[in-house]
């Protein structure tokens, strides 16, 4: 019943798409690859703030495809807040050579096609995307969403049923023994989120 109901949603969103060169966003993914994916913003309200930049990077076959990493940074012609620089070190200056965010946002929708997408706070970012592919396309993200931080929930309930667990990116990041890469960025965080994707993962 409710596989009905997930391909009854993902039909109704499909017969929404206005632009028929998109379709491959619906097709059944058989590149065995998947996507970990953050985005940098104005803030933490997609209903008024912002994307500044995207950053991803490809799995496939338990590896990190470093080679295969998509950056791209997008116009804003808005203030930027000095807290948002503060934790994101993206400047006006930084993006005076970015991307319109049409541009910005079909260049990523390539990259990721139909393949599953990896995160943490994952409905943050995919929240993101959508508010402009919405009226860009009339669909939302159809791909399959894996949130890191549920996995690692699951995985440390079974050994601390009764505690408070803390899901703090930084937490995950030290508990799994993932080396911090420092540069709070979107790649950066897209590649630290792939490793502890992988290691929660590992031997499945």
């Amino acid at each position: 019943m409710f596989s009905f109901i997930l391909d009854f949603k993902a039909n109704i969103n499909k017969a929404r798409l206005k632009d028929e060169s998109f379709s491959y966003l619906f097709d059944e993914d058989k590149s065995g690859e998947y996507i970990v994916f953050d985005t940098e913003t104005t803030g933490l309200n997609p209903k008024k703030d912002d994307i500044l930049s995207i950053g991803a990077v490809k799995i496939k076959d338990n590896k990190i495809l470093t080679s295969k990493t998509f950056e791209i940074f997008v116009k804003h012609r808005g203030e930027i807040s000095s807290k948002s620089i503060e934790i994101h070190k993206i400047r006006p200056i930084d993006l005076e050579n970015a991307k319109e965010l049409h541009v910005a946002i079909k260049e990523f929708l390539e990259f990721i096609g139909s393949r599953p997408l990896i995160g943490y706070y994952l409905e943050f970012d995919v929240a993101m995307i959508n508010k402009y592919i919405k009226p860009m396309l009339g669909i939302t993200l159809p791909n399959k969403m894996i949130e890191v931080s549920e996995i690692y929930f699951d995985k440390t309930i079974e050994l601390i049923p009764q505690g408070n667990i803390d899901l703090s990116f930084d937490t995950i990041l030290r508990k799994c023994e993932v080396p911090d890469m420092g540069a709070h960025n979107a790649v950066n965080d897209a590649i630290m989120t792939a490793m502890i994707y992988l290691k929660l993962t590992k031997g499945k």
